[in-house]
C-alpha cells in the first residue's frame, strides 16, 4: 500500500491579515509648531531676497 508523505498536506491556513492602522494624527501643539515653521519660511522667502540684494548692492557700492 502506498503512503504519500506529501509535506504540502494538509494545506496550511492562509495568513491572517491585520486590519490597516488608521493614519497617525498630529497633536494640536505639533500642528501649531508646523504652522509657525511654514509661516517663518514664507516670511523668509519674501525678506531674504531683498536682504541679499541689499548686501550685494552695498558690496558693489563699496568696491565700485
Amino acid at each position: 500500500m502506498f503512503v504519500p508523505f506529501d509535506p504540502d498536506w494538509p494545506p496550511l491556513d492562509p495568513p491572517r491579515r491585520e486590519p490597516p492602522r488608521p493614519p497617525r494624527r498630529i497633536s494640536a501643539a505639533q500642528e501649531k509648531r508646523l504652522m509657525q515653521a511654514i509661516g517663518f519660511n514664507l516670511l523668509l522667502a519674501v525678506v531674504a531676497p531683498i536682504g541679499g540684494a541689499t548686501v550685494i548692492a552695498a558690496l558693489f557700492g563699496w568696491w565700485g
